[in-house]
């Protein structure tokens, strides 16, 4: 499916450099927008942005880190999403290199959420996991949101999780913080209609990205299967399908949802 009204538009993708964020960067790019790829470690910030441009790893390409392919741009743009200062020259590096950002896809988080009693959890688990999946998105939130104000026009789209909709295996930190950007996706929604802002989230199920097929038993593969009645897992595909949905304007009366990709695990 292609979005021919997202031609041209910036999006920053958080969390871009791998797995979910780094297909969605992908699928953005291949819409023919510009895009910049957001990460903390430098080498997986380059190889995203050299398979969004075709180029091998290594390969110097003129700009000094930014190419086109099919008339699209992308930019690596390394930055700590916990910090404020950092997430605010990201900004500015994006905006003097691609031009305002229109879409914003927030997907980075902290944390795998892996299964701890809570009475073995202690306060510093609890904040960092927070800190990570929902102060952070605030974060984000706060210092884009001016520009797409002044512009009378954005698009969000926050990073949720199954852990929110339904008791998981996941950490009760995991789970409160993803249940946190919903409600706040909902409550931006609701705030940022009137300035022609869109606010949505996606929240998958089960992805199988390359770090879960290395370490995931098959026996844990077969229980997760049988739990999903379209009888397989989803991709990074799947969500980065979505999201391009919900950044174009096919979805323009669309805001304050929360779209399960979940291969029917959860139904709503």
């Amino acid at each position: 499916m292609m979005y021919p009204d997202l031609q041209g538009r910036v999006a920053l993708i958080t969390g871009g450099s791998g797995g979910i964020g780094r297909e969605t960067a992908k699928v953005l790019a291949e819409q023919g927008m510009r895009v910049a790829v957001n990460g903390r470690d430098p080498i997986a910030i380059e190889s995203a942005v050299r398979a969004i441009q075709g180029a091998p790893v290594g390969v110097a390409v003129e700009g000094a880190a930014i190419g086109t392919t099919a008339g699209t741009a992308a930019i690596g743009v390394a930055a700590d999403t916990t910090d404020f200062t950092a997430i605010e020259a990201m900004r500015a590096e994006t905006e003097r290199r691609l031009g305002p950002v229109d879409v914003l896809a927030i997907f980075a988080g902290g944390g795998t959420g892996r299964p701890r009693p809570i009475d073995e959890m202690d306060e510093e688990d609890w904040h960092a996991t927070l800190h990570a999946n929902l102060t952070s998105a605030f974060l984000v939130i706060k210092s884009f949101l001016p520009g797409m104000r002044r512009r009378g026009r954005g698009s969000i789209i926050t990073m949720s999780s199954l852990a929110a909709r339904t008791p998981t295996p996941a950490s009760v930190a995991y789970t409160a913080a993803k249940a946190g950007v919903i409600a706040m996706t909902r409550q931006l929604a609701h705030e940022l209609g009137p300035a022609g802002i869109r606010v949505n989230a996606v929240s998958p199920s089960t992805i199988m990205t390359d770090r879960l097929a290395e370490r995931m038993p098959a026996e844990a593969m077969e229980r997760m299967l049988a739990g999903h009645p379209l009888g397989r897992l989803g991709t990074p595909l799947d969500v980065a399908n979505v999201t391009a949905f919900l950044a174009s304007d096919t979805s323009s009366w669309l805001t304050g949802l929360t779209i399960d990709v979940a291969g029917g695990r959860w139904m709503s």
